[in-house]
């Protein structure tokens, strides 16, 4: 849990990186883009560094602390004295066994603590906001500020585990989902809170707030695996790692269809591997993001050295998204072997003139769609823009084999004329049927190969404004 020279610290912080009002701009700004061998030994040496965290072969049972698997009892006091127990012993493996268990408030993980689901497991999670007191330090859609407790919560911790096959319910749709219409007040005071630079201990929401907490939430972590489990019904973001390092994510479900139910948002993070993983959500499978506009400048840390491989998705906003909340840089992205079913945006690069920042370095390939509303979307005009003149950088983008039977629009590609998407490679792309092939403008540096829309190929100049 955070401290209040923690919270302090983080207050203080506010306004270093935004004293001239600028945002961030990343060192290796003009670096040319590398070649494809280069890539894949990029993409071999973010595998290498990647390794799940071990445990100690011991077992703390939630039952022999109290737990008692009926559906009625409260567990979280039991759960909370294994995960107790098995930090002070210096590790081990806290055991859900089978059954149902209902959960009034947060899991707080330790470090060197797995959480283990076993089969047939369901931990159903309280749908009272009271139970989720006292606030916590976390990241509201890109924004810092102390709010109710996510469901599952660690905070700086090393060597943190949640797996098996059992389930997490949280139970969004009995009261958090609805608080989506009634969070308009308090998005925008966050958002305001974040443009002026007010410290993080004096961003409180909680009680007489709508921010829903997130469903998994990992803020500072290291050396993270995240295997076999469920997640449903969540009351927003479903895993949500903040400024974490050395994350794999493996063969986790996500199915939920609340306001908001991203999959997984990796933020600020370096060194994240998911894969094996099926996403069936009510908004983005996989949003990569780095912070929003001068809240994320003030942190400054960008998502890098991402890798998402041989997932299934289907979504009723986009499958693969980066941002829109991407204001401290995203960069070293490698997405492939993905197969979509049914999603609104199949490939969606969203961002906005508050925003600043960059997205560099992206590799997406070996992608299957069957049917999208957009297949493949750039914008710089994502919605909530209020009014900031700062363009964000995006370029050095590489989209191979990437294929979808039908959609709407095929290829939307927008910039602005004081900051035109650059160096765009789409190489054997294809839509079989889309009634509205195109719609181009803003940019430089663009390469098409091989890209066919209702079977005809694309040939457009290098450069259009």
């Amino acid at each position: 849990m955070p401290t209040r020279r923690d919270l302090l610290r983080a207050g203080l912080a506010v306004g270093a990186g935004t004293a001239l009002g600028l945002p961030r701009v990343d060192a290796g700004a003009q670096t040319p883009a590398p070649a494809p061998d280069d890539d894949a030994r990029e993409l071999a040496a973010i595998l290498a560094r990647i390794r799940p965290p071990t445990f100690p072969a011991r077992d703390f049972a939630v039952t022999a602390f109290g737990g008692v698997a009926d559906g009625a009892t409260d567990c979280r006091p039991a759960i909370a004295r294994a995960v107790a127990a098995a930090n002070a012993a210096g590790g081990g493996r806290v055991v859900v066994s089978k059954g149902a268990w209902r959960c009034d408030g947060p899991i707080h993980l330790k470090s060197r603590v797995e959480l283990h689901l076993a089969e047939g497991a369901t931990v159903r999670f309280s749908a009272d906001p009271a139970h989720y007191l006292p606030l916590v330090l976390t990241r509201w859609e890109g924004t810092e500020c102390l709010n109710y407790s996510p469901l599952v919560y660690a905070y700086q911790a090393t060597g943190v585990a949640i797996t098996g096959r059992g389930t997490l319910d949280g139970n969004g749709k009995a009261t958090f989902a609805g608080w989506r219409a009634r969070q308009d007040a308090d998005v925008n005071r966050l958002r305001q809170m974040g443009i002026d630079g007010v410290p993080v201990h004096e961003r409180v929401f909680g009680p007489g707030h709508f921010l829903r907490p997130g469903m998994i939430q990992l803020w500072g972590c290291r050396d993270v695996l995240l295997e076999g489990f469920s997640v449903v019904d969540a009351p927003f973001w479903g895993i949500h790692p903040v400024y974490c390092q050395n994350v794999t994510v493996r063969g986790v479900t996500v199915r939920s269809h609340n306001p908001n139910n991203d999959g997984i948002d990796p933020e600020s993070s370096t060194d994240v591997l998911v894969e094996k993983c099926t996403f069936d959500t009510g908004d983005d499978c996989i949003a990569i993001k780095s912070g929003r506009d001068q809240d994320g400048w003030r942190v400054g840390q960008a998502s890098e050295n991402i890798v998402l491989r041989d997932c299934d998705m289907t979504s009723l906003k986009a499958a693969l998204c980066l941002g829109s909340e991407m204001s401290g840089g995203i960069r070293n992205v490698f997405l492939h072997d993905v197969r979509v079913g049914s999603t609104f945006t199949g490939i969606y690069f969203k961002t906005n003139l508050d925003r600043g920042g960059s997205i560099t370095h992206v590799r997406i390939r070996d992608v299957t769609m069957r049917e999208a509303e957009l297949f493949v979307n750039f914008t710089t005009a994502y919605q909530g823009y209020r009014g900031g003149k700062f363009p964000p950088d995006v370029r050095d983008v590489r989209i191979e084999r990437v294929t979808c039977e039908r959609a709407k629009t095929g290829i939307r590609a927008v910039g602005v004329p004081d900051a035109p998407l650059r160096d765009l490679v789409l190489r054997d792309v294809a839509v079989r049927a889309t009634p509205a092939p195109h719609e181009i403008r803003h940019v430089t540096g663009l390469r098409l190969e091989n890209v066919r829309l209702n079977g005809a190929p694309l040939a457009l100049p290098a450069t259009i404004g």
